[in-house]
């Protein structure tokens, strides 16, 4: 059974940075040909900010480009999010997300292509 676990989330000041991580346990993380972190606010809808394939190419929605970074570590069947200079609109739930085909990484990623969810993890940005 695949299980993706998240960790890293909590309150941080705003200009701040944080690093989420997301474990694989039950399967080889390396199988998944994409992973990516989406994020949710109350009463909006999830948003997909930033993949990576099994290429290592990564893309980044607007919102987050130049601010986050997203990276893995095949041998920890570890994905990484690096937060830096967080804004109060960062605040949201982080969740990562795998799946088997590239091609989902889009970009844009649809939540409705990925399989694999993680319980997701809070992150709040105050000013």
């Amino acid at each position: 059974q695949v299980q993706l676990v998240e960790s890293g989330g909590g309150s941080v000041q705003s200009g701040g940075s944080r690093r989420l991580s997301c474990a694989a346990f039950g399967y080889t993380y390396s199988s998944f040909n994409c992973m990516a972190w989406f994020r949710q606010a109350p009463g909006k809808e999830r948003e997909g900010i930033a993949t990576i394939d099994s290429d290592g190419s990564t893309s980044y929605a607007d919102s987050v480009k130049g601010r986050f970074s997203i990276s893995q570590d095949n041998a920890k069947n570890t994905l990484y999010l690096q937060m830096n200079s967080l804004k109060p609109e960062d605040t949201s739930i982080y969740y990562c997300a795998g799946v088997y085909r590239r091609e989902y990484c889009g970009p844009p990623p649809r939540p409705a292509d990925f399989r694999y969810w993680g319980q997701g993890t809070q992150v709040t940005v105050s000013s």
